[in-house]
């Protein structure tokens, strides 16, 4: 069930209606958005925790645990996420429960997948905040994420954009490990379990276009970050 991207990150769609399900898949995926379908709501908190979509597009009447709840307990988590309220009722107190709850947006069935798509790149800007120009820095690599440009040790590295992209996203937390799920959830956009050795791929030719300055690390068994100390693993 699932549909790779165009960089813009993983989407999670949560609908127990299959014909619903699928017309959301198919407009998201040309809008250039990774696709994942789950149809109930315990499934759904699982992909949550282990895909970190870029957003979820939730419907409110999922069989077993609903669409409010899995929200609720998302929020309870600290997990900001942003949620989009798919619902079959048009009821301004279902509306207002929803937002208060830590949903940023609602659509009532039946809705154009336009409007999908527009709501979801809406949240997107909203949750990402202005876009300004950034440098990351991490021990002796710097990159240059309005230019696009990399520096090891000042000299130039030329990557490819999915070789930026990747790198990009380890150093934009330093330290923190990330598995292979994580990372081709949020660079490739896509939901492959199988796909790891894609991700060790290209972190191979990162290492080796960096160097010895390279910042990344394995962590065995777990995933890969991004260290001042650098290094091949821990």
């Amino acid at each position: 069930m699932d549909n790779s991207g165009e960089g813009r990150g993983l989407v999670l769609v949560v609908e127990d209606e299959h014909a619903i399900a699928d017309l959301e898949r198919l407009y998201l995926a040309r809008a250039g958005f990774g696709v994942h379908v789950e149809r109930d709501g315990a499934a759904a908190l699982s992909r949550i925790r282990q895909l970190r979509p870029v957003a979820i597009v939730l419907d409110v009447g999922l069989p077993g645990i609903d669409g409010v709840e899995i929200c609720r307990r998302l929020r309870e988590e600290d997990d900001w996420t942003p949620v989009i309220f798919v619902t079959a009722r048009d009821d301004e107190v279902d509306r207002v429960l929803g937002l208060e709850l830590g949903a940023d947006d609602y659509l009532t069935k039946p809705f154009s997948p336009r409007e999908l798509v527009a709501r979801v790149r809406s949240v997107l800007r909203r949750a990402a905040g202005p876009q300004a120009p950034r440098v990351l820095a991490v021990g002796r690599i710097r990159l240059d994420l309005g230019r696009r440009t990399a520096e090891a040790d000042g000299r130039a590295v030329q990557l490819t954009a999915l070789e930026f992209d990747l790198l990009a996203h380890l150093m934009s937390q330093p330290g923190r490990v990330f598995s292979r799920e994580q990372l081709l959830s949020a660079v490739w956009g896509q939901a492959d379990y199988g796909g790891g050795r894609t991700v060790d791929v290209h972190v191979a030719q990162v290492r080796a276009k960096l160097g010895d300055a390279s910042p990344l690390r394995t962590t065995r068994g777990v995933g890969y970050s991004a260290s001042a100390e650098g290094g091949a693993g821990t």
